[in-house]
């Protein structure tokens, strides 16, 4: 008798033709009070009425968004209600009510996506500025880990204080830390306790603690212009990468700062495009590309490059 109670108060809230119409667009998308009110051509006081009915009677479902709420179709859990709905949902379609719903719902979007191209056309020249005041410099940077294969090992190869690990444990399987200074890597193991899928472990990059062919990526960031011998630590690092595996490299190119040897222990200042390629070549990588980075004004130090390489299936 519950059941049948329910499906009879169900008729009654889907007699009125409004409703009817409302779900429909409902159905479709989630909208506003005012957005219903453009589209049905009909007061805020009329709409809000008949949203209330259907939400009592629990054929709609609202959610706030900041000082908006929208409304949208509910039919989860009630069977009865699905079925009633899919034979109404036809003979409401067909109407010309319907009809011109659904021609000034395309206007209402359309206010939607313009006030948002307003907003862009208008900031475009703060709109860096704008994204780092809200959610800091590096942002639109922090999402692309993901683009790393999730089955992955990946060793951060002089990985300092294990900033670049942090930012690839939460996308991969594995990060394997490696740093020959046991301060650097206390200051790693802080930052990565609680990341179960980063290891850290000390020693030498030109004698790495990593079996053969166990990484399938490896990074070397600012780190080559540190080494005595970068190409024992590129060699270290091709032995340790999987066929296929890639390395990439950031490090400065060629500078005059010689202060840089006593202040920072440098030992390189910087590394020329056709430097690396020797380099990478000559440690058996294949597919090499160097790429120079545009200078950041605010940066004090030298001019940077990114250099990629594969080490090949043979």
């Amino acid at each position: 008798m519950a059941v049948t109670a329910a499906i009879f108060d169900d008729l009654s809230t889907l007699a009125d033709a409004t409703r009817s119409r409302m779900l429909l667009l409902l159905e479709r998308h989630e909208l506003t009070v005012s957005e219903l009110c453009t589209v049905l051509q009909l007061p805020q006081s009329t709409v809000s009425r008949h949203l209330k009915m259907l939400a009592d009677s629990g054929w709609v479902v609202s959610r706030r968004d900041g000082t908006s709420r929208y409304y949208t179709l509910s039919l989860d859990d009630r069977g009865h209600a699905r079925r009633l709905w899919a034979l109404l949902r036809d003979q409401v379609s067909a109407t010309a009510g319907a009809d011109q719903d659904a021609r000034r719902l395309k206007n209402v979007l359309a206010r939607r996506q313009s006030k948002s191209q307003e907003f862009f056309e208008s900031t475009a020249g703060q709109w860096d500025k704008l994204r780092a005041d809200l959610f800091g410099a590096a942002s639109h940077l922090q999402a692309l880990p993901a683009l790393v294969d999730e089955r992955w090992t990946v060793g951060d190869l002089g990985c300092g204080t294990g900033q670049v690990a942090s930012a690839l444990a939460p996308f991969v399987a594995r990060v394997i830390a490696v740093d020959r200074s046991g301060e650097m890597l206390q200051a790693a193991r802080r930052r990565l306790r609680d990341m179960p899928t980063a290891e850290v472990r000390r020693g030498e990059l030109e004698a790495l603690p990593i079996a053969d062919a166990e990484l399938d990526a490896a990074t070397l960031l600012l780190v080559l212009h540190h080494l005595p011998d970068p190409s024992a630590a590129l060699s270290e690092a091709h032995r340790t990468l999987k066929a296929g595996g890639r390395l990439v490299i950031a490090d400065m190119l060629p500078h005059d700062r010689e202060e840089y040897r006593q202040q920072m222990g440098h030992v390189w200042l910087g590394f020329s495009e056709d430097h690396m390629q020797r380099l990478l070549a000559a440690a058996g990588f294949d597919r090499i590309r160097i790429v120079p980075l545009s200078a950041n004004a605010a940066a004090k130090g030298p001019a940077l490059f990114v250099a990629t390489a594969v080490k090949g299936e043979g």
